[in-house]
């Protein structure tokens, strides 16, 4: 069962509420935190925050610009938004960031659906490399499980074509084939292809996904 329909879910104020508890952490980050690696290879807390909220900066004409003049590359694209604040402070990345609850430009369309899943998934980048769980309001989750399985960027698609995904503690589950159930937090993490997540979940689709995450 897929997440409620659009006109049931108002994405932007998830995506609001979303940036808030991203920002609460920052804002409960050390120094030495701010420079700690994260699930994203090669970014630190810094990084991932420069990353997300680069976007924010720029209009929609912009971010297209930003593509284009890096080859349509979305990795290429992203490393122009980081080189841009590589000199600013912990304070100054932490300013940006509140900022920007509100989404705008490129990261406010799909209703905010982009917005919520990057701030989502990236708070997670961070929360699971420093230790520091939480509780995801099951409405939200659901809605970026159901954003994931089209969204291109995040480029879960081919890793789950062809396999059953069900969450075990949310109303939701996509797909046909070998099954993959757990936790809707690892489930999508597994789905947006980060790595050292499948132990978590269970399943004969498993080894499967694990596989197409490492390969």
């Amino acid at each position: 069962m897929a997440a409620p329909g659009n006109a049931e879910v108002d994405a932007m104020a998830m995506a609001h509420a979303e940036r808030t508890s991203l920002v609460e952490l920052l804002e409960s980050l050390t120094a030495e935190q701010w420079e700690a690696p994260t699930l994203c290879e090669r970014w630190r807390v810094r990084e991932v925050v420069a990353h997300m909220f680069s976007y924010d900066e720029l209009s929609t004409l912009g971010a297209v610009g930003r593509l284009l003049c890096n080859g349509m590359s979305l990795d290429r694209a992203n490393a122009a938004g980081l080189a841009r604040y590589a000199d600013h402070s912990r304070e100054q990345l932490l300013a940006l960031a509140q900022k920007h609850l509100r989404p705008s430009g490129l990261t406010a369309k799909f209703g905010g659906r982009i917005a919520l899943a990057d701030a989502m998934i990236h708070q997670q980048d961070i929360r699971r490399s420093l230790g520091l769980p939480r509780q995801i309001p099951a409405d939200r989750i659901a809605t970026v499980l159901e954003f994931a399985t089209t969204a291109r960027p995040l480029r879960a698609a081919p890793r789950i074509t062809g396999l059953e995904l069900t969450a075990t503690d949310v109303d939701w589950s996509c797909g046909d084939g070998p099954q993959v159930r757990g936790p809707a937090e690892p489930l999508l993490m597994a789905m947006v292809g980060r790595r050292g997540i499948t132990p978590e979940l269970s399943g004969p689709g498993v080894p499967i996904l694990d596989a197409r995450i490492t390969g």
